[in-house]
């Protein structure tokens, strides 16, 4: 417990200094705890220690998890959802951070009881290794969502190269936030594009200071000792 409540100190203080150095209020960023890797006990311990978003990438650590927490939490599904997994988290999750695909989308339209607030997943780096739309198939995708009247994209979501170079993570960032702006200026229903998902352990106060709205942070706050 004490750690992580360390640890939320040092990533509110370092968010707290990425907003007043570009000029945002904190409280138009929020913190996902990525709990995908550590057990029960410490997403509880993150719940305790005032965080209510939780992230997991994977159906099975998801619906344990969710045995044992019953209320409080806001949970993120973060990962690259199969198709024919979504039956199983549909109704256990409040966020998709990798919708990337129309048949993901016809079936989480198809399965969902309740509107499902989305992230469309763009791979702004063009990275092999990474999943998402390039750049220039995001707004085409997105109108193509107008019919699944069960879907709100909310936003889009990115990750930045594992680098040291500060410069390649910001442009990242920078892509996102210019193709934010792109959507939102078609002023698409289903679309409102609000927000930004985007920054983890490594990266998350550049992403601050680059627009974002959600923080994934796995490793620096809920690590293991």
């Amino acid at each position: 417990m004490t750690l992580i409540i360390d640890n939320l100190k040092d990533i509110q203080l370092n968010i707290n200094a990425a907003c007043e150095k570009v000029g945002r209020d904190p409280k138009e960023v929020q913190i996902i705890a990525v709990t995908k890797q550590v057990p029960t006990e410490r997403a509880e311990e993150a719940l305790a220690a005032g965080l209510i978003h939780l992230g997991e990438n994977r159906p099975e650590p998801l619906l344990e998890k969710q045995q044992h927490i019953t209320n409080g939490a806001v949970w993120h599904y973060i990962g690259t959802l199969q198709t024919r997994k979504v039956r199983k988290v549909i109704d256990h999750v409040d966020y998709i951070h990798s919708l990337d695909r129309l048949s993901l989308a016809e079936e989480l339209d198809k399965r969902a009881t309740k509107k499902i607030q989305c992230f469309v997943q763009v791979n702004v780096s063009e990275e092999d290794s990474k999943h998402g739309l390039k750049v220039e198939e995001v707004l085409p995708f997105i109108k193509s969502l107008t019919p699944y009247s069960n879907l709100s994209v909310i936003g889009l979501m990115t990750m930045a190269p594992n680098t040291e170079d500060e410069s390649i993570i910001r442009q990242t960032f920078k892509g996102l936030k210019q193709l934010q702006q792109q959507i939102i200026n078609q002023q698409y229903e289903h679309a409102p594009c609000t927000e930004l998902s985007m920054g983890m352990s490594h990266d998350y106060a550049i992403a601050v200071e680059e627009g974002a709205t959600f923080v994934r942070i796995g490793t620096a706050l809920v690590g293991l000792d």
